[in-house]
């Protein structure tokens, strides 16, 4: 009897927590939630994103959480035909928040779900885009503005999911491998005909300059040598005029001195023969230094 007076109370207990429990919900600083009865939301509170503590019936309501932060979706990369028939890779990723909860829940249900179809609009809204532009224009030129349309195009798109696109970025547009090997060795044999042509035309410049400074040094060289023999000559006709001079004050000693050049001249030692008579006017000073030169 005391038994059945403690497990009683102790039964009704647990119940109560079991219901309290199950009557009250947590929704965090980064959560929305969906407070649903027999699937479809309850009225006046069906929406919750106020973060804290709420209320709902228990066993009746359920309650569905979904992120209301700004997430990321990475789409594989796909392959893309600009409208001037050249073949692009392409790599690019959405960022986007769910703006409706109802509207999300009802058409995907699950985070899941919801990216598979997103990320089928993101991969058709940049095929349309970008095919409609020329590769150049989505490798430099106009990439920023090609991802605001493309990011515009995937609003229209996922509206009716209750998602709002943030942000579109296109993280690599690039030519498929086998073209860009192709491009690469075009370009490295066009750097090739370059290199080759500016080493020829710098040849050519370098046999110019040489040859004009051979040409340089050929003239100067000539005018040197005019400057010296001009020099040489006004050198030996002023030696003459002096000879001359001095020939005309002294002639006996000018006869003497020439006489004295010839000496050292002919008379060097192991090495002069010569059949000369001793009387000979070739020895006049051997005999008389105050010889007088023969007169012509």
């Amino acid at each position: 009897m005391n038994r059945s007076h403690i497990l009683v109370p102790l039964i009704v207990l647990i119940i109560l927590a079991v219901v309290g429990l199950s009557s009250v919900f947590t929704v965090q600083q980064t959560q929305q939630a969906l407070v649903l009865r027999f699937g479809e939301p309850v009225a006046g509170r069906g929406i919750v994103t106020e973060p804290g503590l709420h209320f709902k019936i228990p066993f009746i309501e359920g309650v569905v959480h979904l992120d209301k932060r700004i997430l990321d979706l990475e789409s594989p990369q796909q392959e893309v035909l600009a409208s001037d028939n050249q073949r692009l890779v392409v790599d690019a990723f959405l960022r986007y928040q769910i703006v409706d909860p109802l509207k999300f829940f009802q058409a995907v249900g699950t985070g899941a779900i919801a990216d598979n179809q997103l990320s089928s609009i993101l991969n058709s809204s940049v095929r349309r885009i970008l095919g409609e532009v020329p590769m150049s224009s989505v490798i430099k030129l106009q990439r920023a503005a090609l991802m605001v349309k493309i990011r515009d195009l995937v609003n229209m798109e996922s509206e009716r999911l209750g998602v709002a696109a943030i942000d579109v970025r296109i993280r690599r547009a690039d030519l498929p491998k086998e073209i860009s090997e192709k491009v690469f060795s075009r370009m490295q044999s066009e750097r090739q005909r370059e290199a080759a042509e500016n080493r020829a035309k710098g040849n050519e410049e370098a046999q110019i300059i040489t040859s004009k400074a051979d040409r340089d040094v050929t003239v100067l060289i000539a005018t040197a040598q005019q400057q010296a023999d001009t020099t040489r000559g006004e050198g030996d006709a002023a030696r003459a005029g002096i000879f001359a001079a001095a020939y005309s004050k002294d002639p006996e000693f000018f006869a003497f001195y020439r006489s004295m050049q010839a000496y050292e001249a002919g008379l060097k030692a192991g090495a002069t023969r010569m059949v000369i008579a001793p009387t000979s006017d070739f020895f006049r000073y051997f005999g008389n230094a105050r010889a007088q030169a023969p007169k012509n």
